[in-house]
């Protein structure tokens, strides 16, 4: 059976404004029912961008891992150059990025700064929040072509440039986002992965990589808005907390912020924009527990809202591709 033909196999609830939503009934085993129906739901994902799968009732995170492994056909990949700490449940399953609740995370493609990433990610809430924290998504190629022409040919020319300060204090460590303590570990990583590296004299590191914005999907070759410009930015940052950080680092020693790829400094019109785009093509379904979902991350988007009360999503990345399959329109040099 053809995967299409199996994704016909499935109702899929298609509503204005929300992800497609597939009801299921797992019979109390929520990592068969996955299993079985793995192309299927890819089908879907392939099709729409995203599934959004209610009735499952996953209720522990060893199931939840037990689920994401039947959904991959590569496997789950290990985060590298994380921007803030996870908690690890086991081997690729990770929670949701530690990010303050009353703040929302806006659009974004997971780590669409390294040269591999994954092509699908999935999500599995075990407790929602009381209010918000619902995960968006929204469809690239769409918001692509909402966006001003002229600025879209600017970042197609001269990608984005993400700035990181690592330290102790703020977000992810060196240690933590590069999985090692070593330095020349860490050195070795940067050359091989065409980022720009400078130690500092208490011991933090800074670095600079240059992306793509736009690239084409590596099945498809549609042309997908594809980075993490706005997210990244210190434009994002809550204005009291930014101007603690530049109070505290100085304006070039902020934990991350995004550049034009030429190095000119983003503003916050540009930063504001592209949220404002990203936004008018989001589709959300608040949580409920036990819910799993589907994301292809080129085509696809997604963000976090803010939210009151205790909530618990555990992440999954998978089936990882490289940047150098999806036509990227900067050149990347490694050594």
């Amino acid at each position: 059976m053809s995967s299409s033909s199996a994704a016909s196999l499935l109702d899929v609830d298609l509503q204005p404004g929300k992800p497609p939503m597939l009801r299921a009934d797992p019979s109390g085993d929520a990592p068969r029912w996955a299993g079985e129906r793995r192309d299927a739901l890819r089908a879907l994902v392939a099709e729409y961008g995203s599934v959004l799968v209610r009735g499952l009732g996953l209720r522990d995170a060893a199931e939840v891992a037990a689920v994401f492994q039947r959904l991959t056909t590569t496997g789950l990949m290990a985060e590298r150059e994380a921007f803030a700490p996870r908690q690890v449940y086991s081997e690729g399953v990770y929670s949701s990025t530690k990010w303050p609740a009353n703040q929302q995370m806006c659009m974004h493609h997971e780590l669409s700064y390294t040269l591999e990433f994954p092509s699908v990610m999935l999500f599995a809430c075990l407790g929602a929040a009381t209010s918000g924290g619902a995960t968006g998504v929204a469809d690239s190629p769409t918001v692509l072509e909402a966006l001003p022409r002229e600025l879209v040919d600017r970042f197609e020319r001269e990608g984005w440039l993400l700035v990181r300060n690592y330290n102790e204090d703020i977000g992810a460590s060196w240690a933590e986002a590069f999985g090692t303590e070593d330095p020349g570990a860490v050195e070795s990583y940067c050359r091989a992965n065409a980022i720009e590296f400078e130690w500092q004299p208490d011991g933090g590191l800074r670095t600079r990589q240059r992306r793509s914005a736009v690239v084409r999907h590596p099945v498809t070759g549609r042309r997908c808005w594809f980075n993490q410009i706005a997210f990244l930015s210190e434009w994002t940052i809550d204005p009291e907390v930014r101007e603690f950080l530049v109070d505290m680092y100085g304006a070039d020693g902020l934990p991350f912020t995004t550049r034009f790829g030429n190095g000119e400094p983003m503003t916050p019109d540009v930063v504001d924009l592209l949220n404002e785009v990203n936004e008018a093509h989001t589709m959300r379904e608040p949580w409920q527990a036990g819910d799993l979902m589907l994301v292809d991350n080129i085509r696809t988007a997604h963000s976090r809202e803010p939210y009151e009360g205790p909530r618990e999503v555990l992440v999954g990345m998978a089936d990882a591709v490289r940047l150098v399959d999806c036509s990227p329109t900067i050149d990347v040099s490694t050594s």
